[in-house]
C-alpha cells in the first residue's frame, strides 16, 4: 500500500518513547491541577493558574488519546492496539477524576465572587465563555464528592459501546454471498452497503437476509448492551437533575427539546412526501412488490460503479471550488498530507470519521473501495476537517471542539454542493436522473431515515424512564412499527428489517442521530445560499466555522441564518427534496 493513502502517525508521536514522556508530562499536570482541589475559587490567580494548566493538559491528553483510538482503529483485533486503546482510555478516566472537582467547585463558589474575577482578571477571558457555562449548568452539577465517584465510573459507561465494537467489527462473520458475476464473496460491514445497492435483485436480497440473519442470533445480547447503555443515560440524567435523558442530551449539544421536537412534528408532517418518493422508487422498477432490500438501488446506474481514488479527489476539489481558494486549499493540503487512511483493510473500523487533534491536523478515516458513492463520503469527512482545521485555528482548545450540531452541518453543506456541482455538469440525460436519485436517496437517507432513527430513540429512552422494562422483541417492535409508518404501504416492510436497530453504532452516542436531519436541513438552506449568493455568504458561512464553541450552537446557525427551533427550516428542506422528486419526475 503506497504511504500517501495512509495516516502517518508519527505526526502525532514520533516515537512510542515520546508517547510515553507525553504521558508522564500529563500525569504531572493532573497532580498540579489536582492541587488546587479545595481553593480553586479563592483567589483569580488560582482560577486563572489552574485553568492556565488544564488547557495545556487538555491538549496533550488530545494526542495521546487520538494517537491510542487511530491507532486502535487501524487494526481492531492486533493486541497490541488494542492494549494501546485500553491504556488511552484508563488516562481519559484518570483525566476526568483528577479535573472533575473543577465544575462544582466553580459551580458552588459565590457567583457574584466568580464573575467579579471575570471582570477584573483580564487573563481569565481566555476562559471566560467555559467559566459562564458551568455557572449556567450550576442546577446539572453535583457535589464534590458525587462527581468524583461519577468520574470513576466514567470508563465503565463505554463498556455496552466498545462490546458492541468488537463483537461487530472483529468477531461477526456473516458469510458467503454468489455477487453479480458469479462469484462466492466474503459479506462485510464494508462491502453491504454495495452489495444492496446491486442491479440483480438476487443479490440485495440475499446481502439484506445474510445480514440481519447474523445480527438476529445475537439480538438478546446486543439487546442488553444497548438497554445498559440507555440506562446508565437515564440514571446520569436523573442524578443531575435533567427532566430526561433527552433534555441532557439537547442541552449538551446546545440545542433545545424544541430544537428535537420540531424536527419530529415536521417530519411526521411530511411523511406523505417520503411515501410519495417510495412509490416513485417502485414504479420506475416497476416491482409489484417492492421490498425493504430495494430501498437503495439506483434504477438509473449503469455499469459498474467505479471510480479512482485520485478521480474521486478531483472531483470533489472541482466542486468545493465555489468555497474559494482558502478552502480549496486547504482541501489540497488533507489530500497531499496524509490526512486521510483511504482503503479497506482486514480488522480496520469499518465506516468514515474524521478526527480533529488540536496542534497536528484532523485525521479521516475512510474505507474506500472504488465506489462512485465513496465520493460523497470523503466530501462530507472533509467539511468535518475542513470546520476542525478552522476551529481549531481561531480558538483556544477549550473553544474550538464544536459540537455536533454544529458539525454535520458542515459536512453535509459539501455533500449537497458536490452533487449540485455533479448535477449540472452532466450531459448524459440517464447520468443525470441518476445524480439527481442519488441526491434524493441521500435526502431520505440523512433527513427522514435518521428522523426515524431519532424518534426511536427517543420511545425507547421514554418507556424505560416510565419505569417500563424493555425486551429484544419490544426493541424490535418499536422498530419495525416506525418503518412501516415512515416508508408507508407501498412497500413490503420485511421481517428482517425488525434487527436492523441492533446494528447502528451511533446509538450507543444517546440521541447523536437527529443531529443529522438537522444537519442536513441546515446544509440545504446554506448550500443553496452559498450557490444563490457566491463570495460574500462563503465569508458569512467560514466565519461561522471559526467560532468553535465559543457560541451556543443555535445562536452559530443563526449567524447564517437558520433558526433550528423552528418548524420552518426543516418544511423547507422537505420541500427541497419534493422540488428534486419533481425534476426527476420531468427528466423521466
Amino acid at each position: 500500500m503506497n504511504s500517501k493513502y495512509e495516516w502517518n502517525l508519527k505526526e502525532i508521536f514520533e516515537s512510542r518513547e515520546e508517547f510515553d514522556a507525553t504521558k508522564r508530562n500529563l500525569e504531572k499536570d493532573l497532580e498540579n491541577i489536582n492541587s488546587y482541589q479545595g481553593k480553586l475559587c479563592d483567589s483569580s490567580e488560582n482560577l486563572f493558574n489552574c485553568y492556565q494548566i488544564y488547557e495545556k493538559a487538555l491538549e496533550k491528553y488530545e494526542k495521546l488519546y487520538g494517537y491510542g483510538m487511530l491507532f486502535y482503529n487501524l487494526d481492531m483485533s492486533n493486541q497490541e492496539s488494542i492494549k494501546l486503546y485500553k491504556e488511552v482510555e484508563s488516562l481519559g478516566t484518570e483525566f476526568s477524576t483528577k479535573t472533575s472537582f473543577i465544575t462544582p467547585e466553580i459551580t458552588y463558589a459565590d457567583t457574584s465572587i466568580i464573575k467579579k474575577y471575570l471582570s477584573e482578571d483580564r487573563r481569565l477571558k481566555r476562559y471566560q465563555r467555559d467559566i459562564l457555562d458551568i455557572l449556567e449548568e450550576k442546577e446539572h452539577v453535583l457535589s464534590k464528592e458525587a462527581e468524583n465517584i461519577l468520574a470513576n465510573y466514567s470508563e465503565l459507561f463505554t463498556t455496552p459501546e466498545n462490546t458492541f465494537d468488537i463483537l461487530t467489527n472483529a468477531e461477526f462473520k456473516f458469510g458467503n454471498i454468489v455477487d453479480e458475476n458469479g462469484e462466492e464473496v466474503e459479506l462485510t460491514e464494508s462491502n453491504y452497503t454495495i452489495y444492496l445497492k446491486s442491479q440483480e435483485e438476487r443479490v440485495r436480497k440475499q446481502a439484506f437476509n445474510l445480514m440481519y440473519e447474523q445480527y438476529s442470533k445475537f439480538v438478546n445480547t446486543i439487546s442488553e448492551l444497548y438497554l445498559s447503555n440507555v440506562k446508565a443515560t437515564s440514571v446520569t440524567a436523573k442524578l443531575r437533575k435533567y427532566q430526561s435523558s433527552l433534555d441532557m442530551a439537547v442541552k449538551n449539544d446546545d440545542a433545545s427539546l424544541k430544537v428535537y421536537n420540531s424536527l419530529i412534528e415536521a417530519i411526521h408532517e411530511g411523511l406523505k412526501i417520503n411515501h410519495e418518493f417510495i412509490n416513485l422508487k417502485k414504479n420506475i422498477l416497476k416491482k409489484q412488490d417492492f421490498h425493504m432490500y430495494d430501498l437503495y438501488v439506483n434504477p438509473f446506474e449503469e455499469g459498474k460503479d467505479e471510480i479512482t481514488y485520485e478521480e474521486a479527489r478531483k472531483e470533489v476539489e472541482n466542486a468545493l471550488s465555489v468555497m474559494g481558494k482558502e478552502y480549496s486549499n486547504k482541501l489540497k493540503e488533507a489530500f497531499e498530507n496524509n490526512w486521510i487512511d483511504v482503503y479497506a483493510k482486514p480488522n480496520k473500523k469499518g465506516g468514515a470519521y474524521s478526527m480533529g487533534i488540536y496542534n497536528v491536523h484532523p485525521f479521516v478515516l475512510l474505507n474506500f473501495v472504488n465506489s462512485k458513492r465513496d465520493v460523497s463520503t470523503i466530501a462530507h469527512e472533509l467539511g468535518h476537517s475542513i470546520h476542525s482545521f478552522y476551529s481549531s485555528s481561531n480558538q483556544t482548545i477549550i473553544d474550538a471542539n464544536y459540537t455536533i450540531m454544529t458539525a454535520e452541518v458542515a459536512s453535509t453543506v459539501n455533500e449537497i454542493l458536490l452533487s449540485d456541482y455533479q448535477i449540472k455538469n452532466e450531459k448524459d440525460r440517464t447520468k443525470k436522473k441518476e445524480l439527481l436519485y442519488e441526491l434524493l436517496e441521500m435526502i431520505r437517507a440523512t433527513l427522514f431515515r435518521q428522523a426515524m432513527f431519532a424518534e426511536f430513540e427517543k420511545i425507547v429512552h421514554e418507556e424505560l424512564e416510565s419505569g417500563k422494562t424493555l425486551s429484544s422483541d419490544d426493541l424490535n417492535n418499536i422498530y419495525y412499527k416506525l418503518n412501516k409508518e415512515y416508508f408507508g404501504d407501498n412497500i413490503v416492510v420485511d421481517e428482517n428489517i425488525k434487527y436492523e436497530w441492533a446494528r447502528i453504532p451511533h446509538f450507543y452516542t444517546d440521541f447523536y442521530v437527529y443531529k443529522y436531519a438537522t444537519g442536513v436541513s441546515a446544509a440545504i438552506s446554506i448550500a443553496t445560499k452559498i450557490l444563490e449568493q457566491g463570495e460574500d455568504f462563503v465569508e458569512k458561512y467560514i466565519k461561522m466555522l471559526k467560532q468553535g464553541c465559543s457560541k451556543k450552537s443555535i445562536e452559530l446557525l443563526k449567524m447564517v441564518d437558520v433558526d433550528l427551533e423552528e418548524k420552518q427550516v426543516y418544511i423547507d428542506a422537505i420541500n427541497f427534496y419534493h422540488k428534486k422528486m419533481d425534476e426527476l419526475k420531468e427528466l423521466i
